[in-house]
Formats: structure tokens, sequence, C-alpha cells
């Protein structure tokens, strides 16, 4: 591949003024490693651990361990680590399916969900598909400020009006909203401000924030949180998998959602798919460090092309997406088809938008990854709605994902 000569100095200029940002980020990569390290050796990981099992799962040495190493590194009373729970969207709803029953209300403070959890909460979709409305829990949400911030006045109306707000639900990440993500230290004050006014527990989706800081969400007192294999804790290894961490009860109740009431997590064969999860998780600190300094590339290339980005090369970081507004839908494709082009698998292929299972919009993805789906690995996609942002995420090395970068630019220019 020959690239322009204008992407070529672009980087270039990128990376000569990324590298103290850079540096950052494989500290907290190192960090977290250590934390991880440490963990894998007090639970005394062995060949064992690898076995797999079949039938019920009695008895799994390697899951029940890997269970008690993510409550290790997540700072929690238990956790719930399978390869059977889908996606993402499936394990926030075995949580939320978990913690919520008829009566109560969801409240969530960081406005509207991620698109694929309107049908589970029954904002969207078929009155009778089994939604948590169909089960008589009551929604309510409440937008963050137009400068970014969580609107604590309206929390605190809702939280005095509704006693029967169970969950408090935070999305850590912007999903498709044009909005910053939020760090585990300001989370921790949404969970401080609701501590004192409620019991409601309090879950975080954590999906693509998992390693960009030092902690997480439950250092800061969230009840649980909740993410997907194929995203940061896989580390780019799982095949597929979800996890969720927290209190001790919750996690219990969770379990009962995912099995059965009695069962919960005592159950459930891994049909050999242990190895894969512990080495993502093992990879995974380093992995996310990769994309973060892949994002940050991103940002700077991007934002000299003249487009709107967010966060800036220079900003915090608290997970690995970046958006690039693009301001039309041939320049939303023209991204996209550039990440295809870069990506080591299905290079040859045209992503073009389609009706998604789950979106309210045509969606257009370009994933050229080895685990289907896996957004740790090079991807993008946005959906085509004005003003027509690029979410861009992941890269197993810098390398390839500056490689993909590049390619991106190149088919971005075209259409200046």
């Amino acid at each position: 591949m020959i690239f322009s000569s204008k992407t070529e100095e672009l980087v270039k200029e990128a990376e000569a003024a990324l590298a103290p940002y850079f540096e950052k980020a494989e500290k907290i990569s190192y960090n977290n490693t250590k934390k991880v390290m440490e963990a894998f050796a007090r639970n005394k990981v062995s060949e064992a651990c690898f076995a797999p099992t079949t039938g019920y799962g009695y008895d799994d040495k390697g899951r029940e361990t890997l269970d008690r190493i993510y409550a290790e590194v997540f700072g929690t009373e238990a956790a719930l680590v399978r390869h059977n729970i889908v996606n993402g969207t499936h394990a926030l709803t075995i949580a939320l399916f978990g913690l919520l029953r008829t009566g109560d209300t969801l409240l969530s403070v960081t406005g509207k969900p991620y698109d694929t959890l309107g049908e589970v909460i029954g904002i969207c979709g078929n009155p009778g598909d089994g939604s948590l409305a169909d089960f008589g829990v009551k929604y309510s949400e409440i937008s963050m400020k137009e400068d970014g911030d969580i609107d604590y006045d309206a929390i605190e109306r809702a939280l005095s009006q509704d006693e029967k707000i169970k969950v408090v639900f935070i999305q850590r990440s912007k999903g498709y909203m044009n909005r910053r993500t939020l760090s585990c230290a300001e989370i921790g004050k949404i969970v401080s401000f609701v501590k004192e006014r409620s019991g409601a527990y309090v879950m975080v989706d954590n999906c693509y924030g998992e390693f960009t800081e030092e902690i997480e969400p439950t250092a800061v007192g969230a009840d649980i949180i909740v993410g997907s294999l194929i995203k940061n804790p896989g580390g780019g290894v799982a095949l597929t998998g979800g996890y969720i961490a927290g209190r001790e009860r919750a996690v219990e109740l969770c379990s009962y959602r995912l099995t059965s009431v009695g069962c919960g997590a005592e159950v459930g064969a891994t049909l050999g798919q242990n190895r894969d999860m512990y080495r993502g998780f093992f990879m995974a600190p380093h992995t996310v460090c990769q994309a973060l300094k892949t994002a940050m590339l991103a940002s700077y290339v991007f934002e000299k092309m003249g487009y709107k980005v967010e966060p800036r090369y220079n900003d915090e970081r608290y997970d690995i997406i970046e958006s690039v507004a693009c301001g039309s839908e041939e320049g939303l494709c023209a991204f996209c088809r550039g990440i295809q082009k870069g990506s080591p698998v299905d290079s040859y292929v045209t992503p073009v938008p389609w009706e998604m299972p789950g979106y309210q919009d045509k969606v257009i993805m370009a994933a050229g990854t080895f685990v289907s789906g896996a957004s740790i690995e090079l991807s993008a996609d946005g959906p085509i709605r004005p003003p027509y942002i690029a979410y861009f995420q992941g890269g197993l090395t810098y390398e390839s994902g500056k490689y993909g970068i590049m390619c991106a630019a190149d088919e971005m220019l075209k259409t200046e």
C-alpha cells in the first residue's frame, strides 16, 4: 500500500506530538498488568485451570478460579465470567433482569442507554416480546447537561419522587451518543450522591472502559459492573463471553438469571474455552494500551484534517472509543471503507449500511477481525444519521492500528 504524502506527513507529525501521551498509557498498562499477574499467582493458575468440562460443569476449577481473578483485579466481592454470555447487551440484560422486579424502577442518569438496550428496557420494540416493561418494570432517564455534566438536581428530584427506584444505571462510555466518557472519579461522585439518598443498586455499563485507568468503577463504590469479553477484558484472544462483577448478593442474583434460581454460578460447562479467557485477561492491559495509542493517533490525524473529534488527542481517556464527525453519509462510509481496507481479515470487502438487529437506524460497520464483531480489534461503526459520526475503536497492535488509520485517512481525502 502506497499512502499519500499528506497522510505520511500527518502521521509522522502526530507520533512526535503523542510521545508523552503514549508513555502515560504504557505506565497504566504496566500497573494493570502487575495487578493481573499478582492475581494469577495468588490464585495458583495452572494447566488444570484450562481443562474443559462438560454436562453440568460441577467443580470446574478453571471457571471458579477465573471468577476469583476477575473479582480480585476489579476489586469486587464476586464475579461471573462466562463464555456463554453472547455479547455486552446480553450481560447487561442478565444483570438488569437479575436485579429488577415487578414494580421497580430503572433510572438511567446518563441519558438514553446504548441502542441495543432499548428493546430490553421496553422503550422501543414490540410489546409482549419480554422486555422489562412487559414484566412491570418502570423506566426513567435523566439526560446529561449540554456541557456534558451530570444533572444532580434532576437525580435528586427523581430519587425523592420515586421510592421504587431499584437500579441507577450509568453508561460509562458514549455509545452512539455525542457525549464524553465518564472517568471512575466522576462515577464515584454519582455513586456517593445516590447512596446518600437511596438504597438502590448502582450499575455501570463498563464496556470499552476496562483497563483504561488503574481502577474500575467498583473501586469508587459501584455495586456492579458489566462488560463483554470481545471488548477490552478479552484482550483480543477470548472468542466470546462476558462478565458481571460486584457485590456478592448482586452477582448471585445475576447468576440466577443466567442459569436458574438455586443453581446460579455453581453450574456451567466451560467446553474448553477457559484457556482463551485466561490468556485474554492476561493480555488485556497491554492490548487496551495499543488501542488507546491507536485512538490518540486517529484523534490527532483526523482533527488536523478538519474533522471534529472526541476526545482530542491530548485529553484524558476513559475508554478506547474515538468519535469522528464525518459530516455526511458518504464521509462516514468512506471512513469505514478505509478501516476495512486496513484490516487483516476481509480487507477486500466494502462495508455498506444495513438494518442491523437491535438498532433503530441503519448502521455501517467495518470490522475485519479475527473474532467476529470484536471491537477490541480495529473496527469502526456508526448509525446513518446526522452528524454521521464514526465510532472508532480497537487495534490489537499499535502498528496495525496505525496502518488502518492511514488507510482511512487516504479514503477520506478522496471525498474532499
